[in-house]
């Protein structure tokens, strides 16, 4: 029966991910307005998941000093066959906010463009974010994101750096 149900299997989109799997050191720089960024420290440890179909994150941060706990981080990015884009979901104890995002990946298969919106945690405004994810080798990746402020302008809010250690 050719119209009988077939499930999903990885493709050459996930294998796009594939550098992605491992253990990474990552330095954390939040930018808050003008001045210095606050940095921190932390472990990403991704794993595929669900028949290989996922990328599962798991983040730790590093411990930090009163009254903040070492933020703790979850997430998963895939590809829907379906829509022909990447999709992300993430989940953390900075917020309740659960987090999903969709974009897709540049013909060099190295930088992925990821578009969301949410409300903010303490304003309760609508916010739109682009996150930038470029692999730079197989050891090395940043992610920066944007979020739209005053005036429809963007601005820069995150910059990971993160560095295979296994």
């Amino acid at each position: 029966m050719s119209d009988a149900f077939q499930p999903p299997r990885p493709g050459a989109e996930h294998a796009l991910l594939a550098p992605f799997i491992g253990t990474f050191r990552a330095t954390i720089r939040l930018f808050f307005g003008p001045g210095e960024p606050q940095i921190s420290q932390g472990t990403m440890r991704n794993t595929w998941d669900v028949d290989g179909l996922y990328l599962n994150q798991h983040f730790t941060g590093d411990p930090a000093p009163p009254p903040y706990p070492a933020f703790v981080g979850r997430g998963y990015w895939g590809y829907n066959f379906s829509t022909r884009q990447y999709e992300g979901f993430w989940i953390d104890n900075a917020s309740s906010i659960m987090q999903s995002e969709t974009g897709a990946v540049d013909a060099s298969g190295k930088v992925w463009t990821m578009l969301s919106e949410f409300t903010h945690p303490t304003t309760g405004e609508r916010i739109a974010r682009r996150s930038v994810i470029e692999l730079k080798d197989h050891d090395h990746h940043v992610i920066e994101s944007w979020m739209t402020g005053p005036n429809s302008q963007e601005l820069r809010t995150m910059q990971i750096e993160y560095r295979r250690v296994d």
